[in-house]
């Protein structure tokens, strides 16, 4: 199996194109540099694992925000909100895995999917689990995370059983420990979670306008207050200030992809003004447009 490196492409929901594996072999292996190339906010049907391999890392999974150290982990359930993002200026790498469930449950109708993975996947409390050593079934859950990342990397003759067998014994841990691994959300938070899916939608549809918070509290049929009040507590920013990440995040993207004018990227992307792109695309990727241009072409040429 290749080894990629994650590249999260959406749809106007958020929700990921990508497709990680094969219908026959449904799992994508990542390796990532974060100080390179972020996790945006996005949710997909697969199941995802992961494990800091160095440096620090701010993962979100849902409201929940950890800084995860070299040797954690997380895990994050089928359509859940979540992103990562490089803490400090370190390097900051991890590995992951997105699976999808049918890999170890096989079809709806067997013992596994209904006894030990609908019981997972259903629960609407457990979005997602932060993973730390000191704590004997968590380290023992990274061990099988490591085991079926290993195999798939390498893939030794019959890998595919090993990679089953390991998420088979990570998943039956989570199973097992799933009342202690989350906390049950409110009402509250279960209704904040399914409105910023609305509004992060209409901001991928729109984001090429102008748009403003009122236009993207209106999506979600709620008060401007309402709305900033549910990105704080969700996403941990502003309306505004995740649009703006978004325009760059694009015109990074296409940076790296066309040979459009700067110009005419900033434009693309919604902002009205040269300068207010070169000031805001600094700001958030520590760089300029050109000098992001010039390293994204260089490393085409390195692969």
């Amino acid at each position: 199996m290749a080894l990629s490196i994650f590249e999260a492409k959406v749809d106007e929901h958020g929700r990921e194109l990508v497709e990680h594996g094969t219908p026959l072999f449904p799992i994508g292996c990542y390796h990532d540099n974060l100080q390179e190339t972020e996790v945006p906010w996005h949710w997909h049907e697969e199941l995802e694992a992961g494990i800091i391999t160095e440096g620090e890392s701010l993962v979100a999974i849902g409201t929940e925000k950890r800084v995860l150290k070299k040797g954690d982990g997380f895990f994050i359930n089928s359509e859940v909100l979540h992103g990562a993002w490089a803490e400090g200026l370190e390097s900051c790498r991890f590995h992951s895995m997105a699976f999808h469930a049918r890999l170890v449950g096989a079809g709806m109708d067997s013992v596994f999917w209904q006894k030990y993975l609908q019981p997972l996947l259903g629960n609407a409390s457990l979005k997602g689990v932060f993973f730390y050593s000191s704590v004997d079934w968590q380290r023992e859950a990274m061990e099988a995370v490591e085991e079926a990342w290993q195999s798939c990397v390498q893939e030794p003759r019959g890998y595919e059983f090993q990679v089953r067998n390991a998420l088979s014994r990570f998943l039956f841990l989570l199973h097992e420990h799933q009342g202690t691994a989350g906390n049950r959300l409110s009402d509250k938070a279960l209704r904040d979670g399914e409105r910023i899916k609305v509004m992060l939608q209409y901001i991928q549809e729109h984001y090429q306008e102008e748009i403003s918070t009122t236009q993207i509290a209106r999506s979600a049929s709620i008060s401007v207050s309402e709305c900033l009040r549910c990105f704080r507590s969700m996403i941990g920013t502003t309306p505004i200030a995740y649009l703006k990440q978004l325009r760059v995040q694009k015109a990074s993207g296409l940076l790296g992809t066309t040979d459009w004018k700067i110009a005419e990227i900033a434009a693309q992307c919604g902002f009205q003004e040269m300068s207010y792109f070169a000031k805001s695309f600094r700001e958030i990727k520590g760089c300029t447009p050109s000098e992001c241009r010039k390293r994204k072409r260089e490393e085409r040429h390195e692969i």
